[in-house]
């Protein structure tokens, strides 16, 4: 059975499993499933259709599965939270519920960090092993790629698609979408390079090389860099290669870059 302090409310429905932990004056609405592992500890609140991955930690006064703050929405409107496995969810923490425009579900990834007082906003769609760093806030409809850092203090601006191994910058202000493995700071942030670290800790020096030397011919071309992406298309046969021009070919809100950079 599960471990369910006195104080707290589990209200009838709720599904949870049988090693679950809800510490004391937490609250789980009846809509709610809770998978093997999950703990969610003092005051912290869990509502709506809200499915959370096992082993899981929730810790207190977070709040996931509230309605969107959306002008749209509708007591009425079928929404949720989708959250993986082996999350660490800090204080303070809010995760809304999608809206049915955004396609109705607000989803994160499994072992992702997202500290204090954090915000991911309705419809927010978020990969795996992401860090969210203190007061990183994301608007409505942001993507964000699997093993992104996001630095504290840093809002997204909503419809941003963030890339996959993208550092950004504490206390930047993002408003355009940053590509697969780079790194932005800056408000407004900018692509400044690549994301090393990142790199190093994940690819083969292969790959690491072919993305440097594309990221040189995509970020120092006199030509606009949609037109740089699809003659890399053409040409170019790494993997990564292709995802990072993919991406940019894909960008809705633009690239923002200055074209004068250090070499990588």
């Amino acid at each position: 059975m599960p471990s369910i302090h006195a104080t707290a409310i589990v209200e009838e429905g709720a599904n949870l499993a049988d090693d679950v932990i809800v510490g004391p004056y937490a609250f789980i609405s009846a809509k709610a499933t809770l998978k093997s592992g999950v703990e969610v500890m003092q005051g912290a609140q869990v509502y709506g259709s809200t499915k959370i991955g096992e082993d899981t930690k929730i810790y207190p006064y977070a709040i996931i599965g509230l309605p969107p703050q959306d002008i749209g929405y509708k007591e009425e409107d079928d929404v949720s939270v989708e959250i993986g496995r082996g999350n660490t969810i800090r204080e303070f923490v809010t995760i809304n519920a999608g809206t049915q425009k955004g396609g109705g579900i607000t989803r994160i990834g499994s072992n992702c960090f997202i500290m204090i007082y954090c915000h991911i906003a309705h419809d927010c769609q978020v990969g795996n092993n992401v860090i969210m760093a203190n007061n990183a806030t994301l608007a409505g409809h942001v993507h964000v790629g699997s093993f992104t850092v996001i630095g504290g203090m840093t809002p997204i601006h909503q419809f941003v698609h963030i890339g996959e191994g993208v550092m950004i910058g504490g206390a930047s202000a993002v408003s355009q979408d940053i590509p697969h493995f780079c790194l932005a700071e800056g408000n407004r942030a900018v692509v400044r390079g690549l994301n090393k670290v990142g790199l190093k800790r994940r690819f083969e020096k292969e790959d690491i090389l072919a993305i440097q030397a594309a990221y040189r011919v995509l970020f120092r071309s006199e030509n606009a860099i949609k037109e740089t992406a699809t003659q890399l298309l053409q040409s170019e046969k790494n993997e990564k290669v292709l995802q990072l021009c993919n991406f940019i070919m894909d960008s809705k809100r633009g690239i923002p870059y200055e074209r004068k950079m250090n070499d990588e």
